[in-house]
């Protein structure tokens, strides 16, 4: 297809579009009921589309990457066709002169990246399930994604160094490689484990969209398996870095904790362990971003990517905290609110008793189970789980917030013993309120982790009325300003 062709067929095509989208590789003709998508006629290096038989192959690959994730989005390949006097249609018997995805049109408003306060504490933990089970299904790779992006982002930030500052761009460059290859060991275990696989490869807001509730992933990289044969945490890495550039790390947190819940369910137990990787993996997927503003001429946006990148580089130290209390208190909305305060970015992973007891027993996490699984045994067998994968992940270096009833003063002693020998900060806190308002939220619980009953809740209040409990005692009447007013006075 010559110049003068790809003129021709983007003209006819932007006739018919309401809007026309232009990105560095290619066309999206917005019509009223779809959108067609043309592959430009570029060779950028890291992808060549100059040959009618390469932009085909993308085509087809964009097709069967994308149909897993949006099957109701990608609808096929169209062939632009000469008619016999000259002018072009879609699927004629004439000579093809050109071929687009075509899709279906969704709502602009309904990609997230047009709105990210939108991602509340429910679409997050969607989000984060979602995004495990694509991965879980995914197949198998051979390679983490960071041994060609490190030097990739090297080169191009270099090349950049007199717009962005030499001294900032020198800094990161030399800090990411010391740490690259300080991680490569388990980066490279994580390979040989399992957790390398075609994944999306561009997950940022922008490549989520939103419909009646549920997040549906799209427009994944299907031009360069450099990009998208990929470690699954690094894939993670990109959304949870946009939400943290945006100040969504409470958002972040949430859809990591999600993330690991689920993904805890179908990969080896070493998933925890990969977070020791995460603070690389955020630092790498902010400085892609940092060269794609710059060439696109946002160089205050690149400076502030950058500035990103280096920063998470030097996280902040992991803490141990471990929030107890009656059925009903609100253990997991104040843990969900102060989560994003504590340890590296995007925040502490939560680790809730309610959903490793569901994972323990096989079942979903929201999925209800009779109260004959609560077993003395099993009960220990929860606990003994949560002190586990804790101390992993402080061993990892991420801070960790415990989400229990706490009840039994050993295990009260376990949790503060665990930080002592990871040598980490301990914060242990104990939410109360009146009885009646304990009663009222357990009833009206639906769609949780938890299968606490008020039943439950009245046995526990007998079993603890002679306890001493020397946790720090906060007001849980309202979790929300608690949880706020104790995280800014552990700042000061």
């Amino acid at each position: 297809m010559s110049e003068a062709v790809e003129a021709e067929v983007t003209a006819w095509l932007s006739a018919g579009a309401e809007r026309v989208i232009e990105t560095a590789l290619a066309r999206v003709f917005l019509t009223p009921k779809a959108a067609f998508k043309q592959k430009r006629r570029v060779n950028l290096g890291y992808v060549d589309f100059t040959t009618a038989e390469r932009r085909r192959w993308a085509l087809e690959r964009e097709l069967a990457f994308n149909t897993p994730a949006a099957p109701d989005i990608y609808r096929g390949i169209r062939r632009i066709t000469r008619r016999a006097g000259g002018g072009l249609e879609f699927d004629g018997p004439g000579e093809v002169v050109d071929e687009v995805l075509e899709m279906r049109r969704f709502a602009d408003g309904a990609v997230l990246s047009a709105h990210p306060e939108a991602v509340d504490g429910e679409l997050a933990e969607a989000l984060g399930r979602t995004i495990a089970g694509f991965h879980a299904r995914a197949p198998r790779r051979d390679r983490s994604g960071l041994g060609f992006t490190v030097p990739s982002n090297a080169r191009l930030l270099q090349e950049l160094a007199g717009e962005l500052g030499a001294a900032e761009v020198g800094r990161l460059v030399d800090a990411t490689d010391a740490e690259y290859a300080r991680l490569k060991p388990l980066l490279d275990a994580r390979v040989a484990e399992g957790f390398s696989r075609r994944c999306h490869g561009d997950l940022h807001l922008g490549n989520i969209l939103v419909e009646d509730g549920r997040p549906i992933l799209f427009d994944c990289i299907e031009f360069n398996d450099e990009i998208s044969d990929i470690d699954v945490l690094y894939d993670l890495a990109f959304l949870l870095m946009d939400l943290d550039f945006r100040s969504r790390r409470d958002a972040a947190v949430r859809v990591l904790s999600a993330w690991l819940d689920e993904a805890a369910r179908c990969f080896p137990e070493s998933v925890w362990d990969g977070l020791a990787a995460l603070p690389l993996m955020l630092s790498v997927r902010a400085a892609v971003r940092t060269h794609v503003q710059a060439h696109s001429g946002d160089l205050a946006g690149a400076r502030a990517y950058l500035a990103c990148a280096i920063g998470h580089l030097s996280p902040a130290p992991p803490v141990l905290a471990a929030v107890g209390g009656l059925s009903g208190s609100g253990k997991s909305t104040f843990a969900r609110a102060v989560a994003a305060g504590l340890g590296a970015s995007p925040g502490s992973v939560v680790l809730r008793t309610d959903e490793i007891r569901k994972r323990l027993l096989g079942v979903g996490a929201t999925e209800p189970v009779g109260r004959e699984a609560y077993t003395p045994a099993f009960y220990n067998e929860v606990y003994d789980r949560l002190f586990t994968l804790a101390g992993r992940m402080l061993r990892a270096g991420r801070a960790v917030v415990l989400d229990a009833t706490f009840t039994d003063p050993g295990l009260r002693a376990r949790a503060e013993a665990l930080a002592a020998d990871a040598g980490v900060a301990f914060e242990g806190l104990w939410l109360e309120a009146p009885v009646g308002v304990l009663e009222a939220r357990v009833a009206a619980r639906t769609g949780d982790a938890s299968d606490a009953t008020v039943e439950v809740l009245r046995g526990q209040v007998r079993a603890l009325e002679a306890e001493k409990i020397g946790w720090r005692r906060l007001d849980a009447c309202d979790v929300q300003a608690t949880a706020e007013q104790w995280l800014a006075g552990r700042s000061r």
